[in-house]
């Protein structure tokens, strides 16, 4: 997904197999704009028919060229109704999808790391203002085009000089109007800048509910909300006054524009030039579909491009902090993963990991233990390619990670973390992530990740809850073993997944995992219980971002070195 960021990338998805749809709302544009002047012509002829001017058609046959305007009124109706929705619906539609799967091809460390705010503004307010202001836009924009030009057309046939004075007065006044126009853009991208901030306050307010009581922060938290809101609300004032003015302006030229016309054919029809009340009537009409384009247009074309910026801030976000893809590697890993003279740091001027060596081989079970912040949950993040800018190597099978594709180093990795995501939906559907499965390979990770007795008391069609509200934590974290089980990865990393889970509940989990064969587990974890530690193939023992020993439980303890301390003051 290294590519630059293109709005027609965005674009095109509103089209996509959505050209039939397009061409039969356009139509019904164009039949309502030709039926809008036709209206226009047969007042002008009923009018000189009824005052007693010459006209090449009688009253009869305009009555009927009425009832066929009044066809086209219905039939352009019947159009709209059976393609605007259906277009707009799919293109909509077309442009989420192809946005959220662009998003799904960043990697872990790359969304990890950045404010999912902006990600839910685009996809709830800022879309809304796309599908208004670019998609109803082209057909708003359009069918003032066509009444602009068709009645601009009719205006010279009638009377060039009237015509040459209504380019007159329209010229200075649409001019200024369309210089404004791009304060608009500016306005409603900071409206959506805004609600990202908002919306990221009112995350954090819900996510952080039960610490917010706790601490008797209501007050605080009240205060952050009303100034998040009132933020994003004046940038919404700003908005609109920015489209009130240029709507006043466009406004302004119409009225400038009409009177100036009405003067200019009085004096002509005074003057004896020809000009007929049939025509005066139908300037009345024509102009009045000149000047509403050249009061709306300014507006439609200012809508248009805070509609493309909009497109564009979400292009941007997505293909920025992007990982250089690589080349891909078997899903397997025969040799094991080694780490060689491994260094990183957050900032630049703090490291927190110093020159580890270590190796995990394929197949076998590694604890990774030290105190609080030391550096492995960081280990753990660099193994899943969560950063790129490490010195040393990190070899997978001696492929050196930051060669390697993510697509395919997720299909050799899994990872199991303290906090599982639990979606709203079945224990069946958070275990399979949605996707088929043979039946008895679903069995086999329900029974090895020590679901059987929650299947057989709620069933596989258990709804969770929220993030899995209905279900314990324990329980949460065997459905996140069953889906790695499920994934057949061979290697499974492992964070902390008991940290919040009582001793006897860590216990099993701990013990589902170690007791899955054929895989290479790293596990970090907190606990120091003797019976799991002695499971493990080799523990990794950290100190201040370096490995300060490692070997297996027995050995570390006859060593009565910093891992002898640990143990014995965890005990």
């Amino acid at each position: 997904m290294n590519k630059n960021p293109s709005r027609k990338d965005f674009t095109r998805q509103f089209y996509r197999g959505n050209i039939p749809n397009f061409i039969v709302a356009m139509l019904a544009i164009i039949v309502v704009a030709a039926v809008n002047l036709l209206i226009s012509w047969l007042i002008q002829e009923i009018i000189d028919v009824s005052s007693g001017n010459s006209s090449a058609f009688s009253l009869a046959e305009l009555v009927m060229l009425t009832f066929a305007a009044v066809f086209g009124i219905v039939f352009s109706s019947f159009l709209s109704y059976i393609s605007r929705p259906h277009f707009i619906a799919k293109a909509m539609s077309q442009y989420k999808n192809f946005a959220f799967g662009e998003l799904t091809k960043k990697g872990i460390s790359a969304f990890s790391g950045e404010d999912t705010s902006t990600y839910i503004s685009a996809f709830s307010n800022d879309v809304k203002s796309i599908e208004d202001n670019y998609l109803g836009g082209i057909f708003d924009l359009t069918v003032q085009v066509l009444l602009f030009v068709g009645a601009f057309a009719m205006m010279l046939w009638y009377s060039p000089a009237l015509t040459a004075a209504a380019v007159a007065f329209t010229f200075l006044p649409v001019l200024a109007s369309l210089l404004t126009g791009g304060k608009l853009a500016e306005a409603e991208k900071e409206v959506s800048q805004r609600n990202e901030s908002f919306m990221s306050a009112l995350k954090d307010s819900l996510s952080g509910f039960s610490v917010v009581k706790s601490f008797k922060a209501e007050a605080a938290i009240i205060k952050l909300f009303s100034e998040q809101n009132g933020s994003v609300e004046s940038s919404k004032c700003r908005r609109r006054k920015i489209a009130l003015i240029i709507n006043a302006i466009g406004s302004s030229a119409g009225v400038i524009a009409q009177f100036g016309v009405f003067l200019v054919g009085g004096y002509l029809s005074l003057s004896g030039k020809g000009i007929t009340p049939g025509v005066i009537m139908v300037f009345v009409q024509l102009m009045g579909m000149v000047v509403q384009p050249i009061s709306e247009v300014p507006t439609l074309l200012a809508n248009r491009r805070a509609a493309n910026a909009l497109i564009d801030k979400m292009a941007n976000a997505i293909y920025s902090n992007v990982r250089d893809e690589g080349e891909d590697i078997p899903a397997r890993l025969r040799d094991g993963i080694e780490i060689k003279d491994l260094s990183f740091a957050y900032n630049a001027d703090k490291e927190v990991l110093h020159n580890i060596n270590a190796k995990f081989e394929a197949g076998k079970g590694y604890a990774v233990v030290g105190a609080s912040g030391c550096g492995k949950s960081t280990l753990l993040s660099l193994l899943m390619a969560g950063h790129s800018d490490y010195s040393g190597d990190i070899l997978y099978d001696g492929k050196e990670l930051r060669n390697v594709s993510s697509h395919s180093l997720y299909e050799v990795i899994s990872i199991i973390q303290q906090n599982v995501f639990i979606f709203n939906s079945t224990i069946k559907d958070n275990i399979t992530m949605f996707r088929d499965f043979e039946p008895e390979e679903v069995e086999r990770a329900i029974s090895l990740s020590g679901l059987s007795t929650l299947i057989a008391e709620r069933g596989a069609d258990f709804k969770c809850g929220e993030n899995g509200s209905g279900l314990s934590g324990g329980e949460r974290q065997r459905i996140s073993i069953a889906r790695c089980l499920l994934r057949k990865t061979p290697v499974l990393l492992v964070d902390e997944a008991t940290a919040a889970l009582d001793a006897e509940t860590a216990f099993q989990v701990s013990s589902s995992i170690l007791e899955l064969d054929g895989l290479t587990r790293i596990v970090v974890t907190h606990s120091l219980d003797e019976a799991l530690l002695k499971k493990y193939d080799s523990v990794l023992v950290l100190k201040n971002g370096a490995v300060e020993e490692s070997g297996t439980f027995d050995e570390l303890m006859g060593k009565k070195g910093y891992f002898y301390s640990l143990f014995t003051v965890s005990q």
